[in-house]
């Protein structure tokens, strides 16, 4: 068991980032078990420091600025759920990397835009940038397309492959309720 805990700063506190906060929390004593190591979140960003996010947050130090939070020396692992392919969301991860600090994000839109030179960034500072969360609804397609099938030529890959979609249409089937609704939800 590693002595010290692995702390994550997590950056976006919307519907995503208060459930990482959640599962983090409740997951704590098995993630620990799992990795040898505990997890602590010991820094959170987000716009609004008051809005109700169903999580206690006031354990955690807020940092108005999500760039601060990547640079803080609190903080070994930066989960960027800000969302947007520039501002705020490209400089918490550029600062991160730069800094030498892993970073996990699932967005799509900083990726599609920015992420050969992210990856650059992450190879050049020895950290890990982690994005299969961005793809599949976090099934761990990347990593099997990238290790398992490293040996095969992949020329095409069908399927639903966005977890709002699949969320969506799942209710719709599920719960019998319409696009709108199901979408409001989502969003």
């Amino acid at each position: 068991m590693h002595p010290q805990p692995f702390r994550v700063g997590v950056a976006g506190l919307g519907t995503v980032g208060a459930s990482v906060l959640t599962i983090l929390a409740r997951q704590d004593n098995a993630l620990t078990e799992r990795s040898g190591r505990a997890i602590r979140v010991t820094g959170v960003s987000a716009r609004d420091r008051h809005r109700d996010r169903g999580h206690d947050i006031s354990g955690y130090a807020w940092f108005d600025d999500p760039v601060a939070l990547a640079r803080s020396g609190d903080v070994d692992c930066v989960v960027e759920l800000m969302g947007g392919a520039d501002g705020p969301a490209k400089a918490v991860v550029e600062a991160a990397l730069d800094c030498g600090k892993h970073v996990v994000t699932a967005n799509k839109a900083l990726l599609a835009r920015h992420g050969l030179d992210l990856a650059r960034r992450a190879e050049a500072n020895g950290v890990a940038l982690a994005f299969e969360a961005s793809a599949a609804g976090g099934i761990p397609v990347i990593k099997t397309l990238r290790e398992a099938l490293a040996g095969n030529k992949v020329t095409r890959l069908y399927g639903i492959l966005n977890g709002t979609c699949n969320y969506i249409l799942s209710r719709m089937e599920s719960d019998g309720i319409g696009f709108a609704e199901c979408l409001a939800a989502a969003q």
